[in-house]
């Protein structure tokens, strides 16, 4: 490897060991600034004593020193930013507890109705709400108006209600007898907190049940 040396290099020489103490002080800049440390290694490049110019295994060891600790500054600035963005996630949602979301995810039935906002296929003549328990499996299915809002479903069967468990919902819209669509009715519930999890950050809900914070489409007031 060649470089260019100044006219008065030769005159100040720098010494053999400034090069094999470079790779302690770069350690040093492991906190931040590895801007200065690019700059000291050009600065010990051009001065380096010709007679005696920076073996190519010390060369290298220095890039690769300067590599990692880019590397290094880069991850703890990343660390850095997810720790604000959850603490800041975390501080958002707690101003969600007590309050109502709208969500696709399975909601809790205790015997009090739950409000659905139910949004049939405007094409359909016929409305079908199917009611799923935990496991997915169908329970009920039962005829609802054509319009599109909000209904109070009391999760009332032939035999009674239905037992407090996890529920979630599903609207088939029909013409004639062709199925026009099949969509997740989305359901009013209250928060009662939140957490952070490897999925995003999860709310817990009335009734044991909860939702990831993109599950959540609406907030409002308690009613």
């Amino acid at each position: 490897m060649t470089s260019s040396i100044p006219a008065n290099a030769a005159q100040n020489p720098q010494p053999a060991a400034h090069a094999a103490s470079s790779s302690s002080q770069a350690a040093s800049f492991a906190g931040g600034d590895f801007q200065t440390f690019l700059k000291m290694l050009t600065t010990q490049i051009k001065h380096q004593d010709p007679l005696n110019p920076m073996e190519g295994s010390d060369f290298a060891v220095q890039l690769a020193t300067f590599s990692g600790v880019e590397q290094q500054v880069r991850t703890n600035q990343l660390l850095e930013h997810l720790a604000v963005t959850q603490a800041g996630g975390l501080a958002a949602l707690a101003d969600w507890i007590g309050k109502e979301i709208r969500t696709t995810a399975p909601v809790a039935f205790d015997g009090t109705p739950i409000t659905l906002d139910k949004r049939p296929d405007p094409g359909a003549d016929r409305v079908e709400l199917v009611t799923l328990d935990a496991n997915g499996r169908e329970l009920l299915r039962e005829d609802i108006g054509l319009g599109s809002g909000e209904v109070d479903w009391a999760g009332r069967t032939d035999n009674g209600l239905l037992p407090t468990g996890i529920y979630s919902f599903r609207l088939l819209s029909y013409r004639g007898d062709e199925v026009l669509s099949s969509s997740a009715v989305e359901a009013f519930t209250r928060v009662t907190g939140a957490e952070l999890t490897r999925e995003g950050a999860r709310l817990s809900l009335h009734g044991g049940a909860s939702a990831l914070e993109t599950q959540v489409t609406a907030l409002r007031e308690a009613r």
